[in-house]
């Protein structure tokens, strides 16, 4: 199954539930800012991480997730420093 890089960032004031947000994030992706991450899913992993999401945040604050297509990616850059997330190939230990 194809995957994809999305960008999510989340806005949200309460302090446990920013902390499991960043906690769900940082099991699928980098976080390239405080609160913005670079996460590579498929189709079936969106879904599931998007109704941990849902469910983590109900009414407290927001997360939005922003899928990048092949030609956006190909021009996406990075100021500064830091370097775009690549997508992670077969790693067999």
């Amino acid at each position: 199954m194809a995957r994809s890089l999305y960008v999510i960032s989340y806005d949200i004031s309460d302090d446990r539930t920013r902390s499991k947000v960043a906690h769900l994030l940082e099991a699928h992706g980098r976080r390239v800012q405080y609160s913005v991450f670079e996460v590579w899913l498929d189709a079936r992993e969106l879904a599931k991480l998007r109704g941990r999401l849902t469910k983590a945040v109900e009414a407290e604050g927001s997360v939005r997730l922003y899928a990048l297509c092949g030609a956006c990616l190909e021009r996406a850059e990075v100021l500064g420093c830091g370097e775009l997330t690549e997508e992670m190939g077969l790693i067999i230990i």
